[in-house]
Order: structure tokens, then sequence, then C-alpha cells
């Protein structure tokens, strides 16, 4: 695949903008919008920000050698760099002005987009978003130059930042496209245009923004927008949710999952705790059997979609199986720590939802080594009206699970999450509440004991990263 050579005339042309100053000739280097990052020939795009506006840096960008900047037309500049008539070393500087600098920086994106000849393949679902984008891009590696978000820059600024990557020439972009209101995933698809649509799931993450899980399942169906016959859907044939909204779909659609019927369908499955999970599936290509250490259902689902994309891209099933054997959790995503005295952490700090929650505890469930069981549950965010209501149940769940000790973090949500636990059964003494994640954790280092298997989940807002962080220092 052939690069995209960037030239501060040709982005100027792309953003609609207005080049002062500079060469149009000059290529610039990497794209940024932190003014930290901004090196030498780079070119930097002065966003504003509630507590922050990237105007404010443009001359010490410049000054310290940046290609060129992209501002605001309308903003009160005064780049002393560019005024002086004096030069970095990269030459003259450059102001792109633009009457948006986050329209100019989607644009760009876009423009690079339709230049490269990659094919991109664009992910949404309320869970597994992460999973399933580092699984895709394992199993089609051994084939493929492949790219993909880079950490979670997966939003209406993040996505055009990692589809610069596109410049590079790969074969396959692998793209996570992130949402918690109406109408984002359809911007995120207009600027990536996907070849392949990914949909894993509908939840219940960001019900707060949502009157209902079928607002959620809406709002994700932006997916399916402006695909031609030749577009590529692949979706979840176990979620009732996508089913009742992918039949408008314009292309072709290949379907994963454990129901009768899906293109791409495990039996016989096998949920070994610890060990991950196994299942013989069936595919188009034929079938083998597919071990994975990724902890759950929810993980093999996850595995599923990856495998149905690298099917249809031609990666070979022997090739598939082996990749799925060799994969390991994303940070704090299900990933399991081993302690001294046989104490176990499974880490998903890194987020949490109602629907997440109850897979995590099913993998608590279905362990069968001897010791406790013990739960660290952060507060669930953004659930607005809904949260008491699926806090409760919630709590539920988690005395189901088997656990000999709960320990919720949080607001009032969490607390109602341990009072319904112990309502469904667990001992008052075997639940307890802290508001904040560090309470809990000096708690929970007092409390474990030899052989204890310990879940540490929550939103990102409730910090329980701090409990799983405080446990393998002191018990490391």
């Amino acid at each position: 695949m052939s690069e995209v050579r960037l030239t501060l005339g040709w982005i100027a042309e792309a953003v609609g903008g207005r080049l002062h100053g500079g060469d149009a000739e000059q290529e610039v280097g990497n794209v940024v919008i932190d003014s930290r990052a901004a090196g030498p020939g780079d070119l930097f795009v002065a966003l504003r920000g509630p507590r922050f506006d990237g105007h404010d840096f443009v001359d010490e960008v410049l000054t310290n050698g940046a290609a060129g900047a992209i501002v605001d037309r309308k903003a009160d500049l005064k780049v002393g760099l560019y005024e002086a008539g004096r030069g970095g070393p990269s030459g003259p500087p450059a102001v792109i002005a633009v009457g948006d600098t986050v329209k100019a920086l989607q644009e760009l994106a876009h423009v690079v987009r339709s230049a490269a000849r990659t094919r991109v393949i664009a992910i949404t679902g309320s869970a597994g978003k992460t999973t399933t984008k580092e699984t895709i891009a394992e199993f089609l590696s051994g084939r493929f130059r492949v790219v993909k978000n880079k950490g979670n820059l997966n939003n209406h600024i993040g996505l055009p930042l990692s589809l610069m990557q596109l410049r590079e020439g790969p074969d396959v972009a692998v793209m996570e496209l992130g949402m918690n209101h109406a109408g984002e995933i359809s911007t995120l698809v207009a600027i990536a245009e996907p070849d392949v649509r990914v949909w894993t799931n509908v939840g219940d993450a960001h019900l707060g923004f949502f009157a209902s899980p079928d607002a959620i399942a809406d709002a994700k169906a932006e997916i399916l927008e402006g695909a031609t016959a030749a577009t590529l859907l692949v979706c979840n044939a176990d979620d009732p949710r996508v089913t009742a909204r992918v039949g408008r779909f314009a292309g072709r659609t290949l379907t994963f999952g454990t129901a009768q019927g899906a293109t791409v369908r495990a039996v016989d499955v096998e949920d070994r705790g610890l060990a991950g999970m196994r299942a013989r599936v069936m595919t188009p290509a034929g079938e083998r059997v597919i071990e994975t250490p990724l902890l759950g259902r929810g993980n093999l689902s996850n595995v599923l979609a990856a495998t149905a994309v690298a099917v249809d891209a031609g990666v070979p099933l022997d090739q598939i199986a082996s990749s799925a054997a060799r994969l390991h959790p994303a940070d704090r995503r299900g990933a399991v720590v081993r302690l001294r005295d046989g104490i176990t952490v499974i880490d998903d700090s890194y987020n949490s939802s109602p629907a997440a929650l109850r897979r995590a505890l099913e993998v608590v469930a279905h362990e069968s080594r001897p010791g406790r069981k013990v739960a660290v549950l952060g507060e669930m965010l953004e659930l607005g009206d809904h949260a008491t209501a699926l806090h409760r149940e919630s709590g539920r769940a988690a005395a189901a699970a088997g656990l000999s000790v709960l320990v919720a973090v949080g607001g009032a949500p969490a607390r109602e999450l341990a009072q319904a636990a112990v309502a469904a059964g667990m001992a008052p003494s075997t639940v307890v509440y802290f508001e904040t994640s560090g309470e809990a954790a000096a708690a929970v280092i007092k409390a474990v004991r030899p052989g204890d298997l310990v879940l540490v989940k929550g939103s990102r807002g409730t910090r329980t990263d701090v409990v799983v962080d405080r446990l393998a220092a002191e018990l490391a």
C-alpha cells in the first residue's frame, strides 16, 4: 500500500481553510492536538476544551519548530513567530485558518482515509469493543499489516487522530467507535467510512443518557449508515436488539454467537473459570476447537466476532485457533493477577456496567478452585434514573454468584447494591460498604486470606484500580 503524503497546501484545501505563511509544498510530520507532543515539522490542531484552549499554545508550538497550526479564523491570535516573519527549524511557520478546528480535524482524517487504500474495520457495542478490536487485529496480523486505535482514542477527536495512521499505507485499520449520546456513531461512521462494521451487543452502559436500552440500540444502529452492497456487517446473533435492527443493512451480513443459524457459531461451550473458554466453532470455512485464556462468555462472543472477520478475510482456521490461544486481556479488562499465598485477583477495574458486571460475576461463579470468592464492586456511573434499580439487580446477582465477601464502593447506588445483596441472602457480616476505593483498599488488604479469589470491577470514576494496585503492591 502506498503512503499518503500530507503537505500544508493539500491540508488547507482538504479542510477548506486558508493558508497563511509557510510553504504550501512542505510536508508535515505528525498531526497532534497536544502542544507538548508537537515536534519539529509537525502540524498542531488548536482545539478548545472545557479546561484549555489550544490557541494559547500556537506561538509556543511554532517557535519550537512545528510546520504549522490549524486555528480558528476567529481566534484572537498573537503568533509572534508568524507575525515577525521568522522561521523555525522546519522553515517558515504556517497557520491554516478554518471555521471550526474540530471539524477540520475530522475532515482531514476523512480525506486521509479516502486517499488511503486501507480496508477499515469499525467496531461498536456496549461492551467488548476494545477486546474485539485487539482480537481482530491479532487474528489479521499474520497476513496483513494492521493498525488500530491508539489507546482509547475512539471518539470524535480520538478517531480522527487514530485514522492518521493510514498515512503509512497499512492493509487494514481496526477502529473502535465510542459513544454515549445519539448521533455520535453516525459522525464517526461518516469520518471512517468503514468497509467492515462489527456490532458486538447492546447493553445498559450510558443508560443515563438514553430513555431505554432500545434507545441505546437505535444509537448503536448508526453503524449501519452509509453502507454499500460491498460493505460487510458482522453482528451478534444472540442479541435480539441487534438482530431486530440489522435487516435494513445495505451490504452483506455475517452473524456470530451460539444461536442456531449463526454464520460463526460456538457449540459445546465450556466455561473453565480462570482457565478461560473452550468451544467448537463452526464457520463457512469449516470447524475447529478454539481455546482462549480470555475469561467468560462475553469474551467468547468477542472471539467469535473476530473469527467471523478473519474467516471472511481469508485467514486459515488453524491460524485463528493458534492466535486465540495466545490472546491476553487488555489492561485492567479481566487480567488475572496472581499474588502470594495463592491469592488471585481478576482485575476488571477499567470500567463497568450492569451487563458487564453480570458477565464478570459468572466467571467467578464458574470457578471451581478452593478458597473464598471476594468481590470489590464499584458504583456504575452514567445510569441516570435507572441507577438505583440496576444496582439493586447487581446486588442480587452478586449474592447469587456464591461470594464469601462483598465490598461495595461509591455513592448511594453502591450502598443500594450492598443492601440488595444482604436482602438476597448474603450474611450482613460478609457485606461492607465504603465511599472511596482508598478506604476499600485498606479494608481488603486486611480481609483477604490465602487462596482467595478477588474480583475487582467498577466504573473508571470510582477508581477501583486503586484496590488492585494496593493488593499488588502489598501482596506481590
